[in-house]
């Protein structure tokens, strides 16, 4: 409970003081003294004990009639938010060079994880998700669902289509996601760890196209440098792991990101990455608009009424309980 004019809760401070004063001049009233025969004590009556309800009586009141007067209130905040949304479409490579073990436990499954906690972050947005490897598909359509997003993207797997690099098509797919949106702001986040050699759409191609719909790319390359070591099986048919080279077009992708107004990131390990996608998540940020208002609902009829109530149950028992002549 707040109060419109606090200031009047000042007046409380002569309740105290008429109390006081009550005291003082009922201590100083004469002593009538009456002569009785016997030596019994006179017996106490309901007046003896009620003799002091009237001033309390009227003392309750008056304070209840100050809170009435500083207009108590109960605040209620209507609060409106407007969230202007962007548009984000994660395109994944998913080709069989992602299960490389230099991330742990490997390139896709941190690529998974990490780019579900950046979703959890994007509250208000729209996405989607997208993988590629010889070919591309869409693995979520966009949602502002951010659990469906976070689920349909862990149950991407390798090999689930044919083995490659497509990177153009990679693109190709997430700007169809992004054609028919109406967002202020468009996204594309690749990511791959390999070099161009599948697909229909060549990579640049695609990134005019993302300049002409004006989709930012922001692109991610994935891999230690120099070797990194790659599951394989071998002529037992025994799983083993192979040292390879890692090889990472980063100038096709640098290129892209530079002609669609993104930027181009090397990750080396699960923390880069993930220092990434926090980074990209500070360079989108969503616009949110917050209006607020306060709606006031009066309690100083209750109050006031208690006070009424309180000189009125006080006038009973002055005038008809306690029999004083007004």
């Amino acid at each position: 409970m707040n109060f419109l004019h606090p200031q009047i809760l000042w007046l409380a401070v002569v309740i105290p003081l008429l109390a006081a004063y009550y005291i003082w001049v009922g201590r100083r009233g004469s002593t009538l003294t009456v002569s009785t025969v016997g030596s019994g004590r006179v017996p106490r009556t309901l007046r003896y004990w009620l003799r002091h309800l009237p001033i309390v009586l009227r003392l309750m009141a008056l304070a209840a009639l100050i809170v009435a007067l500083a207009r108590p209130v109960e605040e209620h905040t209507d609060r409106e938010v407007t969230t202007e949304g962007i548009d984000i479409v994660l395109s994944m490579d998913i080709s069989s060079s992602m299960l490389a073990r230099d991330f742990q436990p490997d390139r896709l499954a941190a690529a998974k994880q990490i780019a579900s906690e950046f979703v959890a972050d994007r509250a208000g947005d729209r996405l989607s998700v997208v993988a590629f490897a010889g070919e591309s598909f869409t693995q979520c359509p966009l949602t502002s669902d951010q659990g469906t997003v976070q689920t349909l993207l862990s149950r991407l797997r390798s090999g689930v289509i044919e083995d490659g690099t497509a990177i153009g098509n990679g693109l190709g797919t997430a700007l169809n996601r992004l054609r028919e949106s109406g967002a202020k702001s468009k996204v594309v986040i690749l990511l791959t760890d390999g070099v161009n050699n599948r697909g229909q759409i060549s990579p640049m191609m695609a990134a005019e196209i993302a300049k002409e719909l004006g989709v930012r790319v922001y692109t991610i390359g994935v891999g230690r440098r120099g070797q990194a070591p790659y599951p394989a099986v071998d002529m037992f048919g025994n799983q083993t792991t192979v040292m390879a080279d890692v090889e990472i077009d980063e100038e096709l992708l640098r290129s892209i990101a530079k002609m669609t107004g993104g930027r181009y990131f090397r990750a080396e390990n699960n923390s880069a990455l993930a220092e990434i996608y926090d980074e990209i998540n500070t360079l989108e940020k969503s616009e949110v608009q917050v209006m607020e208002r306060v709606l006031y609902d009066e309690l100083y009829l209750g109050w006031l009424l208690l006070g009424l109530l309180l000189l009125c149950i006080e006038w009973v028992v002055n005038y008809l309980i306690l029999n004083k002549i007004p």
